[in-house]
């Protein structure tokens, strides 16, 4: 990539040998902040390794130094936070930060592992080297697939116009709420590509996926909801690179990107030798996988002529008795991660909310300056630009952008008027942004 080279091997080799899993209690703190910047360069020069076909440094270092099981550890210790923390934390009557910004890097951490496992979770060596926290991984994909279906049950995900909260900590909330549908769809993407090693997982892993969490039917809810598809004004519009995009008629048909992973994921689950083995296919299975076959269209096998299979297994299906559920006994490996952090910190969700008042979010003004130009040199402009799948795109119309909210440089718009017509929804995201550029 030339100049736009975010870090040279040595340095991405010092940067992943260096991640470690940090105490809940740490969240936000110096040492903490360090990791979350190092993880931000990694994730970025991950990006731009796949993007520009040079090979993949980040994923073979992070196989090469065992670090990938550290990522899934940090991964669910930030889900924690956030569920257990942080509402307790909005709830003190004397948190009244003069800067929020400190609190949206932790909330915004999630995103970012998310999004590293992401684009590195592509190569199935990665898969093979998270060991037993892969059970782990998929206990958190099924929870932000749920997720995904209660969201779309109620509306799909909030949007910024609904409420007009006053606080920078209310708008930071509603900031948390939005940010969920985002790392629910990264996890989706995560999701699928361990389906396509499901011929290597484990025999507890396969359990956990098939049995406890009966994905295949979590995924049929899931295309029958489509979360990341909506009207609006009588367009259709999908959620694509991190916003709603309206799609032309000449591409309705065309197979989104997280449909195509719904439904390879189902194809791996279902038509995969081991994972039939030992699916039980219920009545109630049988019922949701059959709805299946109103969706497989010729338009959608043209795309995707692998469905043509499962097709096949859909039509014996129908014709097949159902399966009585299983009693056996089996003795199988469980998660561990998010039971063991519950454990180590139960009871103790105030006295962490407090320590982080007084240590951690509440910096001073030279802290916040020196914090501020760190978050400037980490999130550079010239590599997020790099990074972006395509053309920026204007918030309020869509159409081509050259043009950069100057205040939180987070949004593109076409032209003023464009952005003036926004800034009514806009405002609340551009609000925590701002405050850390005016920290500088």
């Amino acid at each position: 990539m030339g100049d736009l080279e975010l870090l040279l091997p040595g340095e991405a080799d010092v940067l992943v040998r260096g991640l470690r899993s940090f105490q809940l209690r740490e969240m936000g703190s110096g040492g903490w902040n360090q990791q979350h910047e190092n993880l931000e360069k990694l994730n970025m020069q991950a990006i731009l390794d796949a993007t520009a076909s040079q090979g993949e440094p980040i994923q073979e270092l992070l196989v090469t130094h065992g670090k990938i099981p550290t990522l899934v550890v940090e991964l669910i210790a930030v889900e924690m936070w956030k569920q257990k923390v942080f509402p307790v934390l909005c709830s003190l009557e004397d948190f009244k930060p003069p800067n929020t910004f400190p609190i949206y890097m932790v909330l915004h951490h999630e995103a970012s592992i998310i999004n590293l496992l992401e684009t590195v979770f592509f190569h199935k060596e990665v898969c093979e080297s998270a060991e037993d926290t892969i059970l782990d991984l998929v206990d958190y994909c099924h929870r932000k697939l749920t997720l995904l279906v209660a969201q779309s049950g109620h509306g799909g995900p909030p949007e910024e116009e609904e409420s007009q909260y006053g606080t920078p900590m209310q708008e930071l909330q509603k900031q948390a709420q939005l940010m969920e549908f985002e790392i629910a769809l990264k996890a989706l993407s995560v999701l699928r590509y361990i389906t396509d090693c499901v011929d290597s997982l484990s025999l507890s892993t396969l359990s956990r996926m098939l049995s406890t969490h009966n994905l295949p039917c979590l995924l049929v809810e899931l295309l029958e909801h489509s979360p990341w598809s909506r009207q609006e004004g009588g367009k259709l519009q999908q959620f694509e690179s991190g916003r709603w995009q309206t799609v032309s008629p000449s591409e309705q048909q065309k197979l989104s990107k997280l449909d195509g992973q719904v439904w390879i994921a189902l194809y791996n689950l279902l038509l995969s030798p081991d994972a039939r083995a030992r699916y039980c296919l219920t009545s109630f299975a049988k019922g949701q996988l059959l709805k299946l076959r109103a969706f497989l269209t010729d338009t959608l096998l043209d795309q995707l002529p692998n469905l043509a299979d499962l097709q096949g297994f859909l039509a014996h299906l129908a014709l097949t008795e159902a399966q009585p559920p299983k009693k056996d006994l089996v003795l199988e490996q469980i998660p561990e991660i998010w039971e063991r952090l519950e454990r180590e910190n139960r009871g103790k969700w105030q006295a962490i909310a407090k320590h982080q008042l007084r240590h951690v979010f509440s910096p001073s003004e030279q802290e916040l300056r020196l914090q501020a130009r760190r978050w400037a040199e980490t999130y550079r402009l010239d590599v997020l630009e790099a990074v972006a799948p395509e053309q920026p795109r204007c918030a309020y119309c869509n159409a081509e952008a050259s043009k950069r909210c100057s205040r939180c440089q987070n949004e593109w718009y076409c032209s003023r008027e464009c952005q003036v017509k926004h800034w009514e929804k806009h405002r609340k995201a551009c609000v925590p942004a701002a405050q850390g550029d005016r920290a500088k």
